[in-house]
C-alpha cells in the first residue's frame, strides 16, 4: 500500500491524490459581481450542503498552487458579501468548463461561455439562467484555511431564495434526479454524470480560449450546435486563418464532397460530427469554408 505523507509531497500532487480519491464532487457554479459591479462567474468543485434550517452551502476557493494568488470569486466574496450559486446539469458542462478560462480581470465569463445573466431577487449577481436551479446567497462568513498555495476558504452561504426550472420537476413538484441530470467533479479530465456514468471533458485551453461571445452568428443560431458544442467550439486559441482553410479543404477528398453539394444542413451535420468526435478545429475550418466559398 502507498503511503503518504502530506508534508512530505508537492501541493500540486497532494491536490491531485485528493481530487481523484474524494469524488465525485458536486460544482459550485459560483457568479457574484466586484465592487464595481463586474460580473464573474467561475465553478468549483469543493462544495457541498450543509445544513438546511438555515439552508447554508459552503464552496471553497482555493487559492492558487502555482503561485499562491486568489481567484477573482474570492475577492468579490470578500468584497460584497453576495453569491448566487448555480448547479451544473450536463446540458451545460461545455460551457461551464470554458467559463474556468482565468480570464483577466473584468472580463464577463458569461459572454465567454455563452451564458444568459438573470437578474437576482434578492443580491446582486447575476443567477444562470441556464442552470436547472438557481440559489441566491448571503455571504455569512469566509474562513481562510491557510495563506500557501492550494490553501482553501470556506465561504459559507445562507440560502435567500432559489430558482427551480419547471422541467426538472416531477409530477408532486420535487426535483426528479433523473430529470435533472447533474454533474459532478472528479479528478484530471473527469466527470460524473449522475444518468450515465462517468465521461471526459477536456481542461481549457491554458492560454485563453476566443469564447462562445467570439463564434459567428450563423455558427450560434444554427440548430444543429448544443450549448455544450459551443463550448467545445470556443474553447480554442485562434479562429483558422484562409491559408489553414484552404489546406484543409485541399487535403480532405470528403470535405470537398460535403462543400460542392452546397447544402446548408450537410455542412452542419458534418461539423456536428466534427464537434463530436473532439475535432472542433476542423468544424471550424469545415464552417467557415462554407461562409468564404
Amino acid at each position: 500500500m502507498l503511503t503518504i505523507d502530506p508534508k512530505e509531497i508537492a501541493p500540486a500532487k497532494l491536490q491531485a491524490y485528493l481530487q481523484t480519491a474524494v469524488a465525485p464532487r458536486p460544482i459550485a457554479f459560483a457568479s457574484t459581481i466586484d465592487s464595481n459591479g463586474n460580473p464573474n462567474l467561475s465553478p468549483f468543485s469543493f462544495f457541498n450542503v450543509f445544513s438546511s434550517n438555515p439552508p447554508i452551502l459552503i464552496f471553497s476557493p482555493a487559492r492558487r498552487v502555482r503561485d499562491n494568488t486568489t481567484k477573482h470569486t474570492l475577492i468579490n466574496a470578500q468584497d460584497t458579501k453576495e453569491v448566487v450559486i448555480n448547479v451544473v446539469n450536463y446540458d451545460i458542462v461545455q460551457q461551464m468548463s470554458l467559463s474556468s478560462t482565468e480570464y483577466p480581470d473584468g472580463v464577463n465569463e458569461f459572454e465567454k461561455a455563452g451564458f444568459t445573466m438573470l437578474k437576482s431577487d434578492l443580491v446582486k449577481p447575476f443567477r444562470v439562467a441556464e442552470s436547472p436551479v438557481q440559489f441566491e446567497c448571503k455571504i455569512k462568513e469566509i474562513i481562510a484555511l491557510g495563506d500557501q498555495g492550494g490553501a482553501g476558504n470556506l465561504v459559507i452561504c445562507e440560502v435567500v431564495k432559489i430558482h427551480i426550472h419547471e422541467a426538472v420537476l416531477d409530477e408532486s413538484g420535487m426535483i426528479d434526479q433523473r430529470k435533472i441530470d447533474l454533474v459532478a467533479r472528479m479528478g484530471g479530465n473527469w466527470y460524473s454524470r449522475s444518468n450515465a456514468g462517468m465521461f471526459e471533458v477536456e481542461k481549457p485551453l491554458t492560454t485563453l480560449g476566443i469564447g462562445v461571445d467570439s463564434i459567428p452568428d450563423f455558427i450560434k443560431e444554427s440548430s444543429f450546435f448544443t450549448g455544450n458544442d459551443l463550448g467545445k467550439l470556443g474553447n480554442i486559441e485562434n479562429i483558422p486563418t484562409e491559408e489553414e482553410i484552404s489546406i484543409f479543404v485541399n487535403e480532405n477528398f470528403e470535405v470537398k464532397g460535403v462543400l460542392s453539394s452546397d447544402d446548408s444542413d450537410t455542412i452542419f451535420q458534418k461539423a456536428k460530427e466534427y464537434v463530436d468526435n473532439g475535432k472542433a478545429i476542423d468544424a471550424w475550418k469545415l464552417l467557415l469554408a462554407k461562409k468564404i466559398n
